[in-house]
């Protein structure tokens, strides 16, 4: 849809006034910022900062180490084009220091002629290592005369969230032009939190917040702003992570203002199952399960997050939740993000509910029309049932004869609007289902209670007994031999073996082709050694009698791509090799590392790495050589990377958050959830204006 004309406003402007209205906006630019959720000027105020860059001060070019970012200032010695691969401008400066190389792989004819010669240049970027010289590229810069030396910066500089086509400069001149509306603004922002609020949080007005963040003062700690501990960021952040707070409690408000079926089960049968499991419940997995029995027998619906590291009995605990459901007589669902699990949980709960005549129905995106209207058959007439499968479980044309529990695995991999159409599915007249989602991804409980605020968190935090500790190592990829060889003793032990492909570019289609190539390396390294090939390109059953035969010890080495990631149990392989190790984040990394370790045997996990290492990956590396506690790793992987790329923020139907970060601002989180409670209960009609000025419609979730 074509942009609006721009606005011709009459008379003073004011926060309400459209963006059309500040000087420098026109028919591109206007896209470029509705792009961005900024309609009006309000709006603009609320854009905060994503950090600061250091202008105060010039550094020496001499001083300069490879990524640091600094500003520097020197003459220009060389200007000249240079032909490759990829055509470049470069420009070499020095300042008597050391020189440096300015790198533009975009730039035009005007820009190559005023970078002369003999030009003085004031630049900032991050220094990098180069061919022959310390290299900036496409660095913010100034030209000036030889004489000429302008005074630096008196405050920080903000750096704005920016999009293709809009230059920070614009976003930095439109943020001035909005606080000086706010300035003489007669109405201007509401406070939306209460005075008692802000006197017992000591936190300062909103418009003094905004005003300082945007525009920091010549005073300003510097070091503060910098990592964002600043009293007027943390009152930002402090309502930010309220309105986020506040929109999952509204959501599960919502949701549980709808009745549920209790579901009360048959006890004997479901001791008659749990006395035929070939292993022990652990205390932790018998307090899970008691905690979501309680809900299950609620007149509203259960919302419970089921949250333990890998291989700590999840599915045990789901299914058996699903057994009081189905004993109750009614249905269950159970959605995993994969076929490959999908088909790994249908085979285990079918194992364990055959006995008992209970039958589990198998739904995936490649089923035969044939198959397909079997199982919709069986689906629409036999409440005795369990239905597994991937988000192919919530295609409309699946009807649902009682479902009255949903069961999600690997919450973050699904929607918010996925779940919720899950439970569409079940929806009859006013009743909805008790749902239950299940995570490995162990975050800390306060965290947890934030991101996952409409729901109640029930945690595995001990592994069944008999569990081995997985030994790991790093190694270069200069010594791949090493590990062949090793590999080679492993079958000779009897033992099988795992080599993971990870992602070269983001492309299924190279990665598999890279897994296939790796496949008949090693058959041809290991002659007499069975080898397997597992990866996403595959049709099911292709990967499903590979897994098989890995499964049954025909094939001793199974060389795979990270498909094999979540879920994919294979008891008697002990020995995993992960290449370019150093490319996957930690988490991934343990995960993988948990389809192992998981028979009697000792277990051992090769890192394979290509040096050198950037000090995250060398981090990543030595934290999975010293611990196998997935707490722990998920905590450092929180503290590397954040909780949106860690759990990918939009995929968990989070919003990006603008100035807050879950890590850095943790120790908000109890005041948050106590200043939640005290507007619902004592300030409601606030909540829904907090949570449109932070998140917008994002959190307009459908009703169930």
């Amino acid at each position: 849809m074509s942009p609006a004309k721009t606005s011709h406003v009459t008379g003073p402007l004011t926060l309400d006034s459209p963006v059309t209205a500040l000087r420098g906006v026109g028919p591109r630019i206007q896209e470029k910022l509705n792009h961005l959720g900024l309609r009006h000027v309000s709006d603009l105020l609320f854009y905060m900062p994503r950090r600061y860059i250091d202008r105060t001060r010039l550094y020496p070019i001499g001083s300069l180490r490879p990524g640091t970012s600094a500003q520097v200032e020197g003459t220009i010695e060389l200007t000249q084009v240079k032909y490759g691969k990829r055509r470049s401008l470069l420009c070499r400066i020095s300042d008597g220091t050391g020189a440096l190389t300015v790198r533009f792989f975009h730039f035009s004819k005007s820009q190559q002629n005023r970078l002369q010669r003999g030009m003085r240049i004031r630049c900032f970027g991050q220094a990098r290592f180069g061919a022959q010289t310390i290299e900036m590229i496409h660095p913010e810069y100034q030209l000036f005369e030889a004489n000429e030396s302008p005074a630096v910066e008196e405050t920080l500089t903000p750096v704005y969230p920016a999009t293709e086509g809009l230059q920070q400069s614009s976003l930095r001149k439109l943020a001035a032009q909005s606080l000086s509306i706010l300035e003489r603004a007669e109405n201007g922002l509401t406070e939306l939190l209460p005075d008692a609020l802000l006197e017992e949080f000591t936190l300062p007005d909103l418009k003094t917040a905004i005003t300082y963040v945007h525009k920091p003062p010549p005073d300003a700690q510097i070091n503060e702003l910098i990592e964002g501990t600043h009293p007027a960021q943390q009152r930002l952040a402090f309502e930010e992570l309220l309105a986020q707070y506040l929109s999952l409690q509204r959501l599960r408000r919502a949701t549980q203002s709808r009745p549920a079926m209790p579901l009360q089960a048959n006890t004997d049968v479901v001791d008659q199952f749990t006395r035929s499991l070939p292993f022990t419940l652990t205390r932790a997995q018998r307090k899970a399960l008691a905690e979501i029995t309680g809900d299950l027998g609620k007149e509203i619906p259960m919302l419970r997050l089921l949250q333990g590291d890998v291989g700590s009995g999840k599915t045990v605990v789901a299914a058996l939740a699903a057994l009081q459901a189905i004993e109750a007589g009614y249905q269950a669902a159970f959605m995993v993000p994969t076929e490959l699990l999908a088909e790994q949980h249908y085979r285990t709960l079918q194992g364990w509910f055959d006995a008992i005549g209970v039958e589990v129905l198998l739904f995936t995106g490649k089923l035969g029309n044939r198959e397909r209207k079997q199982l919709l058959e069986t689906l629409s007439t036999n409440r005795r049932c369990l239905a597994v499968g991937t988000h192919a479980l919530f295609q409309e044309s699946i009807t649902f004869e009682a479902l009255r529990l949903v069961i999600i695995d690997e919450q973050h991999r699904f929607g918010v609007h996925q779940r919720l159409s899950l439970l569409e599915k079940g929806k009859q007249g006013d009743i909805i289902p008790h749902q239950l989602i299940m995570t490995a991804t162990p975050i800390p409980r306060t965290l947890a209670m934030t991101l996952y605020a409409d729901l109640d968190i029930s945690v595995i935090d001990e592994l069944p007994p008999g569990r081995q500790p997985i030994n790991t190592v790093a190694i270069p990829t200069t010594r791949r031999e090493e590990v062949i060889e090793r590999i080679q003793r492993a079958c000779k032990e009897h033992r099988q073996v795992y080599w993971v492909c990870t992602l070269i570019e983001e492309s299924e289609a190279l990665q598999c082709e890279a897994a296939v190539d790796t496949s008949e390396y090693l058959a041809r390294k290991l002659p007499g050694v069975k080898v397997g090939l597992v990866h996403g390109r595959m049709k099911a059953r292709e990967k499903e009698r590979a897994m098989a035969a890995f499964r049954g010890g025909e094939i001793q080495l199974l060389v795979a791509t990270t498909v094999i990631e979540v879920g994919v149990d294979v008891p008697h392989a002990s020995l995993m090799i992960i290449e370019n190790a150093e490319r996957l984040g930690l988490f991934q990394l343990h995960q993988l590392r948990g389809r192992i370790g998981r028979g009697d045997n000792r277990s051992d996990c090769v890192l394979l790495y290509l040096p050198p290492l950037s000090e995250t990956a060398r981090i990543r590396l030595d934290t999975m050589r010293n611990t196998n506690n997935g707490f722990e790793i998920a905590r450092k992987d929180l503290e590397l990377r954040g909780p949106g790329e860690m759990l990918g923020t939009r995929q968990t139907g989070l919003p990006e958050l603008r100035i807050a970060d879950l890590i850095r601002d943790a120790k908000l989180l109890p005041r948050v959830h106590a200043a939640a409670h005290m507007l619902l209960k004592e300030y409601p009609d606030r909540v829904q204006a907090l949570i449109d000025r932070w998140l917008g419609p994002a959190t307009r979730y459908s009703k169930v």
